[in-house]
């Protein structure tokens, strides 16, 4: 097989657990903010999930679901903490293998990113060190007894999810939400044995995997999302990163995918400093996926952040730098993308890159550069919300009607990053 056979985006990959994913595309995680005001899935999520599900996609992922309904990650999250809302949540997966795609739930807890305008609690987190996301206040530490609670939530989520028809989960453990906030020593400086060295800041994360698969069927999949680094000095490295693969490679994991950052320093977003080499390969992340191929040995790796070209994802599959090309911001405006590339029907995804077009001296103020983050997050959401209307996604929709909106929803304290996926 050529490096540019077409064809190769369009082979199956068997995992680990006996799930078969028909092709190497995947819809990665984006944050939809279409819970009710209960945190219920409703209506609008099956018609934005019927969308992707007819969409060609070899894997379907949900932006977001949070573990516990008193620490949000942005109004509009949908929360399981039992099955209470089994029903919606059914009608949810049902809408998206009904069009021929998988589909697995992303579960997180935000921890010190909790969002102020949904979350009335005081945030938490392993150590007691504030985010230096604007706008974000200081959390307290995290008790042993809430530490096994949160493990505990994880695997509830996970067993609902499987009831409800979901065929897998995914955990966020990337961007600085609260599994990468105790893998990093940035935010992570307890001296029990959920901290100090990465043996004791790999806990959490290890002791997640473990519940969850505890709690699961074994022909139930079981992947995470994982930064590279945190791209912050003294942070979670690529070093400790290709250890912590190498110890969740045996913890049946069925999928590891790559990512990087946080939104103190959203590389997934391609807004970090990256070499010229990385750009010219389009994704952010693929450089690091292939040294990490040896670390996690027989579980696949999925990239995602910065794909747009037929020509790279096949070259990226077919060179075994990775097994699943993830997509994030393109779906939102080319919502049957994964068809699309399959069927050789598109040769390049655009997603617009929306800004205030800042003088560069004024980019790099922090403040104004989570102020143009948000504004292009919330854009590729308004995207989202027109698709759950039964809409047509709008590409040429003006960002000053974006920052309406933002204001509108959540007030002038809209303009602070908001979490997502590239």
């Amino acid at each position: 097989m050529t490096i540019d056979d077409p064809h190769r985006l369009g082979s199956p990959l068997t995992l680990a657990c006996g799930q078969v994913l028909p092709n190497r595309l995947m819809k990665a995680a984006l944050s939809e903010g279409l819970g009710t005001p209960s945190h219920a899935p409703d209506d609008r999520l099956t018609r934005l999930y019927t969308r992707w599900g007819t969409g060609g996609f070899g894997l379907v992922i949900t932006g977001n679901v949070m573990v516990d309904r008193t620490h949000l990650g942005e109004p509009g999250n949908v929360v399981i903490e039992d099955d209470r809302d089994l029903d919606g949540l059914t009608t949810w997966a049902k809408a998206t293998k009904d069009g021929g795609s998988p589909i697995w739930m992303q579960l997180n807890h935000p921890g010190r990113q909790a969002n102020p305008l949904a979350t009335k609690a005081k945030p938490v987190a392993p150590s007691a060190v504030a985010s230096g996301v604007p706008g974000l206040p200081a959390p307290r530490a995290l008790t042993e007894s809430e530490i096994l609670d949160i493990v505990d939530r994880f695997a509830t989520a996970a067993s609902v999810a499987e009831a409800a028809g979901f065929d897998g989960v995914q955990i966020h453990g990337a961007h600085g939400y609260l599994v990468s906030q105790f893998l990093s020593p940035l935010s992570n400086r307890r001296e029990d044995r959920w901290g100090g060295n990465l043996d004791g800041r790999m806990r959490f994360v290890l002791e997640v995997v473990r519940a969850i698969r505890a709690a699961v069927s074994p022909g139930f999949a079981v992947g995470i999302k994982l930064n590279s680094a945190d791209f912050q000095r003294g942070g979670f490295t690529e070093e400790e990163s290709r250890e912590t693969v190498e110890h969740l490679a045996g913890e049946r994991i069925d999928l590891i995918e790559i990512s990087g950052g946080s939104y103190e320093s959203p590389a997934m977003m391609g807004r970090a400093t990256v070499a010229a080499s990385t750009a010219a390969r389009e994704a952010y992340f693929l450089e690091y996926a292939r040294e990490v191929r040896q670390a996690a040995g027989d579980v696949p790796l999925a990239v995602t952040g910065g794909f747009r070209t037929r020509k790279a994802m096949n070259h990226a599959v077919a060179e075994g730098d990775c097994d699943v090309i993830g997509l994030g911001r393109p779906t939102t405006v080319v919502p049957d993308a994964g068809r699309q590339l399959v069927d050789e029907r598109v040769e390049r995804l655009d997603a617009p890159r929306i800004s205030l077009g800042l003088p560069r001296a004024l980019a790099k103020v922090r403040a104004l550069k989570a102020l143009d983050g948000a504004l292009d997050l919330q854009w590729h959401t308004d995207q989202l919300h027109i698709l759950g209307r039964g809409d047509d996604p709008d590409p040429t929709r003006p960002a000053w009607r974006t920052a309406a909106t933002m204001i509108e929803r959540n007030g002038v304290d809209a303009f602070r990053s908001r979490r997502s996926a590239t």
